[in-house]
This record gives structure tokens, C-alpha cells and sequence, in this order.
């Protein structure tokens, strides 16, 4: 297991949603939080993903769809978003077993057809 350090943002204190940016380098994220702007966002995070979950922090994490990006931050620049969620987020850091992943993408090889034309048969 490796420790995985992760921002969440709530954009409302009553509300479940929360949104979720994982974290590459937790000493970048100090020194960028403390107000060092010249270490490029691609140094502090682990990817420009905004992961987002509607059921709190036991909810399941799922890439934030575009119009839930726009309808909470009003855009849908990652840039603009991560660097909100960075400053204005609650640090968590703790072990995690694995990575984290959009639920479809861990779907991708469940309906793919043989180039046969037809996934078996008689």
C-alpha cells in the first residue's frame, strides 16, 4: 500500500457532493498552497482528473461529468477547477490500496465483440 495524498472540495457544507483531486507530490502541495505559485499544477497533482462522489467520503469516486463541473465551479477548465480545489480543499492523506479510475473505464473489455463479428454462440 502507498500513502495517497488527496484534496476535497465542498461546495456546500449541507450537501454530499464533494470533489476530489488526487495529489502527486504533498510537499509541492505545501509550498503551493503556502503561496509559492511558480511550481507548475503539474508537479502537485497526480492528474488533471476531478473526481467527484455524491454519497460523501464513503461514496463511490467517478470522473466529474462536465456539466456538474460547469454547474458547480461555472466552467469546465481543469485548470481553473484543480487550482480552486487545491486552495480552498481539506488535505487528506492516508493508505489506499489501489488507483483510483472512472467505473467505466474499469468496464471497458465487458462488451467488446470478436473481430469474428459475434463473442461465441454455438
Amino acid at each position: 500500500m502507498r500513502t495517497t495524498t488527496k484534496v476535497i472540495y465542498k461546495p456546500d457544507s449541507q450537501s454530499t457532493d464533494e470533489f476530489i483531486v488526487i495529489v502527486g507530490d504533498a510537499d509541492a502541495l505545501t509550498k503551493w498552497r503556502d503561496g509559492d505559485k511558480t511550481i507548475p499544477l503539474v508537479d502537485v497533482v497526480d492528474s488533471f482528473d476531478v473526481f467527484h462522489t455524491g454519497q460523501g467520503a464513503q461514496g463511490l469516486l467517478d470522473r466529474a461529468p462536465k456539466s456538474v463541473l460547469d454547474s458547480v465551479f461555472g466552467t469546465t477548465n481543469e485548470d481553473d477547477i484543480v487550482k480552486k480545489i487545491l486552495s480552498e480543499g481539506r488535505v487528506q492523506s492516508g493508505s489506499e490500496p489501489g488507483k483510483y479510475q472512472s467505473k467505466n473505464d474499469s468496464r471497458a473489455g465487458e462488451r467488446q465483440v470478436s473481430k469474428g463479428g459475434h463473442s461465441g454462440g454455438r
